[in-house]
């Protein structure tokens, strides 16, 4: 998979032997939207505003996936342990959707390449 502007390109099928590594790691954001929310509480069954209560901090007016304590690091709230991968993938948010096409990996492709074994120079 390629997209415009990126000098690599992604093997999604590598998902399957990474274990989770862009799930997991240092702690950061993991950006979600209102409506993004509203997808993700009726696919959980709660109201919204539980939702942000359980799942969710808030930063000024904005929302990140809480996190975990996993390994030597944090992972995704989110993050299944047993199997390695989202729980939520179907309403995972556009951050996560669009890894690992993010603008900061255009001038760190070496950093992306120790977290993810899908991605490759074209």
């Amino acid at each position: 998979m390629k997209q415009d502007g990126f000098d690599y390109e992604f093997n999604p099928s590598k998902c399957d032997e990474c274990g989770g590594k862009c799930c997991t790691g240092e702690s950061g954001y993991i950006w979600i939207d209102e409506g993004e929310i509203d997808e993700l509480s009726r696919y959980l069954g709660y109201k919204s505003e539980l939702v942000k209560e359980i799942f969710l901090e808030k930063f000024g007016n904005r929302y990140s996936i809480k996190e975990k304590p996993y390994q030597n690091g944090f992972a995704c709230m989110f993050f299944d342990e047993k199997n390695k991968n989202c729980s939520i993938y179907e309403y995972r948010p556009k951050q996560c959707r669009s890894f690992p096409f993010w603008e900061h990996f255009k001038s760190n492709f070496k950093e992306l390449e120790m977290e993810c074994i899908g991605v490759k120079r074209l």
